[in-house]
């Protein structure tokens, strides 16, 4: 399949012109994507000018962007190997641009010395210039030394390279959880079907936004009230339960909307988009006029806290979630304690 992708200024705005001969399977994917558009003067589809689409139409990374483009020639194909060696190992698209902009910056720090000459006390320096001078957080810090250790590890297979640098402590930031009371108010300020029913069942079952967007209809299994999410967080298939209580709805929903492939599909077919989404769950917030300072993915924190309280024991709550680790689920036990909720203040007593 031939197909050439570049960048364009159109109207305006930086956009990704992808040409090719008419091809109806293409048509179809590039649809999907969202932002996607047909311009009859171009004579091609252009989207927008992401790392994401960067990434999937295989345009220079490098290019417009101001860090990586201070990236002396010789560390310049030290990223380039980085990159593929990412692409090699099937890492998501997201891991390999988050990870190529903290390497990148990394290698932008280094200017002309060549990355494979550094030494693990260098690198100790520059992390301490992260934080004391750039003044990173906790976070970013992590990201940044995931991405080194990447490079020094997994492409130059220098084992336990960065075993002696230490990393700054993450706060403990636990998950925000709306209340049962307050997540009805959510579903009764969303009339619209479309909108209602994707806000159910993020809640319902637990699911990341990309989980919901990415169902289709093959995935809806009413016969075993399971749904299947594919290809989740980390590459893994999982099956969620299907509440009993949102299947009349659902039917409702492929009455009236008759999607063809995907659950949830765009005003002009294709995949439901990330950012529409969040919309819903924000305007739903909004209307329902409840002063909060959360998002779409506290219906997921909700649902496994609920589930919690009701005596779901904490093996079957990391299988629904599909977290890989037993200890990324228990976090929900420092939010959800029903016990130390009870005791009294000794205030109350006087």
């Amino acid at each position: 399949m031939n197909w050439e992708a570049k960048i364009i200024t159109h109207k305006g705005s930086k956009r990704i012109a992808v040409y090719f001969e008419k091809n109806i399977e293409l048509i179809a994917r590039i649809k999907q994507l969202e932002g996607a558009r047909w311009s009859q003067s171009l004579v091609a589809w252009h989207l927008p000018d992401t790392d994401e689409n960067r990434v999937r139409f295989r345009i220079a990374i490098s290019e417009g962007k101001s860090a990586l483009s201070q990236i002396q020639i010789g560390n310049q194909l030290v990223l380039k190997r980085f990159i593929e060696q990412i692409q090699l190992k099937g890492y998501s698209g997201r891991t390999l641009i988050t990870y190529r902009n903290e390497f990148g910056i990394y290698l932008s720090y280094l200017k002309e010395i060549p990355a494979q000459t550094i030494t693990v006390e260098d690198i100790r320096n520059y992390i301490l210039f992260c934080i004391n001078e750039l003044k990173l957080t906790e976070a970013t810090i992590h990201s940044r030394i995931n991405a080194i250790k990447f490079y020094y590890e997994q492409v130059l297979r220098r084992e336990r390279f960065m075993l002696e640098i230490p990393r700054p402590k993450k706060p403990l930031k636990l998950p925000k959880v709306i209340a049962p009371a307050d997540i009805k108010k959510l579903f009764e300020a969303t009339p619209n079907l479309k909108h209602n029913t994707i806000l159910k069942l993020c809640y319902g079952l637990g699911l990341r936004v990309s989980e919901i967007v990415n169902l289709k209809i093959i995935d809806i299994d009413s016969k075993s009230m399971q749904v299947f999410i594919e290809r989740a967080k980390g590459k893994k298939d999982r099956y969620v339960n299907l509440p009993e209580s949102i299947l009349p709805q659902l039917r409702h929903y492929f009455i009236q909307y008759k999607p063809t492939d995907y659950l949830f599909e765009g005003q002009y077919g294709g995949q439901y988009s990330i950012r529409s989404t969040q919309q819903i769950f924000k305007n739903a917030l909004q209307k329902s006029k409840l002063n909060k300072v959360v998002s779409i993915h506290s219906l997921r924190h909700s649902f496994a806290t609920h589930l919690l309280e009701q005596g779901t024991d904490i093996r079957f709550i990391q299988e629904l979630l599909g977290h890989s680790d037993i200890r990324t689920t228990l976090i929900y036990t420092e939010v959800s304690d029903k016990n130390i909720r009870k005791i009294i203040s000794p205030l109350d007593k006087l």
